[in-house]
């Protein structure tokens, strides 16, 4: 009875089967040199400087090029309204218009490389890497169906042009093994709210992991008292640049005058 309940038990010792752990998950985290921009009268851009790492990461993967690090700083959204201008009679007026949908003031972003060296335009467009042109679309738009993408040309030329919107692939560094940073540069004219910044992670070409941190750009001294009258009290700060306005004329005509 014994050696049948020995026999017994070793049979069931060698039909166990261990359980398999999962396998281990790269992860990303990041963190930012300054959580707040303060925009004084003499404010002519800075750099940010965000830093982060992936846990777990694979050494072999790293060294092959095999992971690859997205960083943007998104500005608030707003509607955006493009307008185009046709001659009619002989004066020119605003006959067509396009609203895009919500789209951020600021767009800066930084990669390992090129995006389109990271992933395919699908993987992009389907985690909102990067600014596809596929993801600024119209809202409300008056004029013919194939001339939207003349709009949205002049809309990212704009942007692009006052730097609003740029791209820097290459500035992401890994410093370590697992430790990266990247430097966004901060325009002169950056949007006052709240931004985003946003970092992707991506291995062989793969989307992987988000993370993300706010940062405030906020106005100070005489720029932020305007701002606040011009938004809070309208109708006085209205009178107040009518009143300037007149005693600056007043004051000119008085001192350029010929007697």
């Amino acid at each position: 009875m014994a050696a049948l309940l020995l026999a017994t038990g070793n049979a069931a010792a060698q039909g166990t089967v261990p359980e398999e752990l999962p396998p281990i998950r790269e992860a990303l985290n990041i963190g930012i040199s300054s959580a707040e921009i303060a925009i004084v009268p003499d404010f002519s851009g800075t750099d940010v400087t965000v830093f982060g790492a992936i846990e777990n990461v694979d050494p072999a993967l790293l060294a092959a090029g095999g992971y690859d690090v997205v960083v943007a700083l998104e500005g608030p959204r707003e509607r955006i309204t493009m307008r185009r201008k046709e001659r009619v009679a002989g004066v020119w007026i605003n006959r067509h218009s396009v609203v895009f949908e919500a789209m951020p003031e600021s767009y800066s972003m930084t990669s390992t490389r090129d995006l389109t060296q990271i992933a395919s335009d699908l993987e992009l467009s389907t985690h909102s890497v990067g600014l596809p042109r596929a993801r600024i679309l119209p809202t409300s738009f008056s004029g013919r169906a194939e001339e939207v993408a003349l709009y949205r040309d002049a809309f990212l030329k704009l942007k692009t042009e006052s730097r609003l919107y740029q791209e820097n692939p290459g500035g992401v560094k890994f410093v370590s093994s697992s430790l990266f940073a990247a430097t966004i540069h901060i325009p002169a004219d950056i949007p006052n709210g709240r931004h985003v910044i946003r970092a992707y992670l991506f291995k062989e070409g793969r989307f992987f992991d988000e993370k993300q941190l706010e940062m405030n750009v906020v106005k100070t001294g005489l720029e932020e008292a305007i701002t606040a009258a011009a938004f809070d009290q309208p109708l006085l700060y209205g009178l107040f640049a009518v009143l300037m306005a007149v005693l600056t004329g007043w004051t000119g005509s008085l001192m350029f005058r010929r007697d």
